[in-house]
């Protein structure tokens, strides 16, 4: 009974592949954008903390005294990346805040718009923090805050629409390496961000940020008149209808249950006419769907050490090899292309033994070898690079998968079959909560770096990916003792 519903399957795909590029490939380079406009930040602190603090080069009776004064915001180096970090920490919370406004907010009106204004929005408030602001000649701790704020609530409304849109349009078959490629949107963003901004900071960084933030709000146009939301749009059966045709072998990963003949009813098609009336599930029905909790404290220790990676790395090899600003920028990549092979391959093994849990163990088991190996890495641009790839292959792996892949089963399980509009709150729940995490931390690590060192920032973020593994400990025991039973289950059958 296999054999048809492979071949019905494979016929309903083909038939909309045109629909199912586009799709991928809009929604993969609008986050990637809005990634981009971030990186920028990260990569021009050194730039902006000399700015901030221009006794260096005051040493000059050429300078007015008055050009000095406002632009002296900080006494020391050491104040303003203190201040940076607070910015970092600013941008998470009002982020994080964001993504559980965003996820309910998207699930109730027109995904499109949400991300359209979001990233037309958050362009223009990038221009004036980093480009206006310079041009001016105005800095304001004030409204350097203020600006960070609203950025990260408008920011926030990427995330939750586009797995939205992306769990409408792509069903459980591949659902591990489809999530797990386009969730590399966030590494090429990276990427991206670092390469036009280590590309204009010559001319100062105030270019860096206008580069990224015109190119953003170019891409928000273009979702706005280009992206389809889901299947039903344009008349085509949605992916629900697809689902049907799958096996009880592509049931959802986070299923508890054991007995999988008794789970198989869960999967027909309503046979009334309720599917195409849904009502959005609520904020507290989506956080005690199996797994939610456990997923998301699990990815708020997770996301504290990737976004560390992602706010800190490039000032990391500044200030601890004493390499220039833009060699570090691009040397920073190597931690994304990791995190891009990292999240294909583990999707595609995740997809493979259909669970997701023992793959994120093993994998984060393995972080914490790679984060110390790290940590000792020598004075060599090569090793580092290499070194670094390792540990975004095991740290951004993982969290890619559960940002994306995971987030969209959570929204998909049985219990909501029928509900496309958990989608984006469930991943606005999980992704808020791994923000707060991530907020937390980037405060955490400029308060150890400045008091211990590197080397302590390095066993804090050991010490997460630890707690990492241990809440979702339950989860993997689970499958794992499943794996086994259906192991044991064909050798016998066998």
């Amino acid at each position: 009974m296999a054999w048809p519903s492979i071949f019905q399957r494979g016929a309903l795909l083909s038939q909309f592949s045109h629909h199912h590029v586009v799709v991928f490939l809009l929604t993969f380079f609008s986050y990637s954008l809005l990634h981009a406009s971030r990186k920028t930040f990260s990569n021009v602190k050194v730039s902006i903390s000399e700015q901030w603090t221009p006794s260096a080069f005051n040493k000059s009776i050429e300078l007015p005294v008055e050009i000095w004064s406002s632009n002296h915001l900080f006494p020391s180096a050491e104040e303003a990346t203190l201040f940076l970090g607070t910015l970092d920490t600013i941008f998470l919370f009002s982020y994080a805040v964001g993504l559980f406004i965003s996820g309910i907010v998207g699930d109730r009106l027109n995904l499109r718009w949400v991300l359209s204004f979001g990233m037309c929005s958050s362009a223009l408030v990038v221009f004036v923090f980093g480009t206006l602001t310079e041009w001016l000649h105005f800095y304001n701790k004030g409204l350097y805050c203020s600006l960070w704020i609203v950025n990260g609530l408008l920011q926030s409304t990427g995330w939750p629409c586009v797995v939205a849109v992306m769990g409408n349009w792509f069903g459980k078959a591949g659902r591990g390496v489809v999530f797990g490629l386009w969730s590399a949107c966030a590494s090429v963003g990276n990427i991206l961000g670092a390469c036009l901004a280590s590309s204009v900071l010559q001319y100062g960084y105030e270019y860096a940020f206008l580069v990224t933030a015109a190119v953003q709000f170019a891409g928000g146009i273009i979702i706005f008149f280009g992206l389809l939301v889901s299947p039903e749009e344009i008349g085509l059966p949605g992916i629900e209808a697809e689902e049907n045709f799958e096996d009880d072998s592509h049931r959802p990963l986070i299923s508890g249950a054991e007995n999988e003949d008794e789970a198989e009813p869960n999967y027909s098609i309503q046979e009334d006419k309720t599917i195409t009336q849904v009502k959005a599930i609520s904020f507290y029905q989506a956080c005690c769907l199996p797994g939610v909790i456990a997923y998301s404290l699990a990815y708020a220790c997770l996301k504290l050490v990737n976004y560390s990676f992602f706010f800190w790395l490039p000032f990391y090899l500044s200030n601890n090899f004493g390499w220039k600003e833009a060699e570090a920028d691009k040397l920073s990549i190597w931690y994304d292309v990791g995190g891009i092979v990292g999240g294909t391959l583990q999707g595609f093994i995740s997809d493979v033994l259909q669970k997701r849990a023992p793959v994120l163990a093993l994998s984060l088991l393995l972080a914490v070898g790679s984060l110390v190996g790290y940590s000792r890495s020598p004075n060599d641009k090569s090793i580092n690079a290499l070194l670094m790839a390792v540990t975004g292959f095991f740290i951004g792996g993982p969290s890619n998968m559960i940002s994306s892949a995971i987030s969209a089963d959570l929204g998909r399980q049985e219990l909501i079959q029928g509900s496309t509009e958990a989608l984006a709150t469930v991943t606005g729940i999980v992704d808020g909560t791994g923000s707060i995490g991530a907020a937390v931390g980037q405060y955490l690590v400029s308060l150890i770096q400045d008091s211990l060192g590197w080397m302590w920032v390095f066993y804090f973020f050991i010490l997460m990916t630890s707690c990492t593994i241990l809440f979702i400990s339950p989860l993997i025991v689970r499958e794992i003792c499943y794996l086994m039973q259906r192991r044991e289950a064909r050798i016998l059958s066998g």
